[in-house]
């Protein structure tokens, strides 16, 4: 019996799996986090990054200096974010997540966060090779951003 992986408009256009309700939570949390208790960045939701060989849209991209621009907006931001998030969706493949680790880095991000809601931790990458995990009741911390962030507050 052969089966068929058929993608609906927002996985063809977007190229990745439609978001669950899950990682809409996680996000959310992690957007209101930032923007209450790091007011010194701004986080973006699913940005277009113009990287050096393709484009990728993470989760979420944190910047310290990017301003909102009324009438001269970007389609795709050459900026690089000093960190960029995924969050696993259910039809996500892990290794995929991990291979945008190494493409983040090449084009100058910072850090890379790839959070695994049903197993309530965060993965917190410096490099494609180093990195610490951070379990649902931990304080994560993340140096290249500098700041420390309790995840029972993500994760509830």
């Amino acid at each position: 019996m052969e089966t068929t992986n058929i993608k609906s408009d927002y996985e063809l256009q977007r190229g990745k799996p439609v978001p669950s309700k899950n990682h809409a939570f996680v996000q959310t949390r992690l957007i209101v986090a930032f923007a209450t208790q790091f007011e010194q960045y701004q986080v973006l939701s699913e940005l277009s990054l113009e990287l050096k060989s393709s484009e990728k849209v993470p989760d979420l991209a944190i910047f310290e200096n990017i301003e909102f621009t009324p009438g001269n907006d970007e389609i795709r931001v050459t900026q690089m974010p000093l960190c960029a998030i995924e969050i696993l969706s259910p039809k996500q493949n892990l290794g995929d997540l991990l291979a945008k680790a190494h493409v983040y880095f090449e084009n100058g991000v910072g850090s890379y966060w790839l959070v695994l809601p049903d197993l309530k931790s965060i993965y917190v990458f410096q490099s494609p090779q180093d990195y610490a995990v951070f379990l649902k009741r931990e304080i994560l911390k993340d140096d290249v951003l500098g700041i420390e962030l309790d995840l029972k507050g993500i994760f509830g």
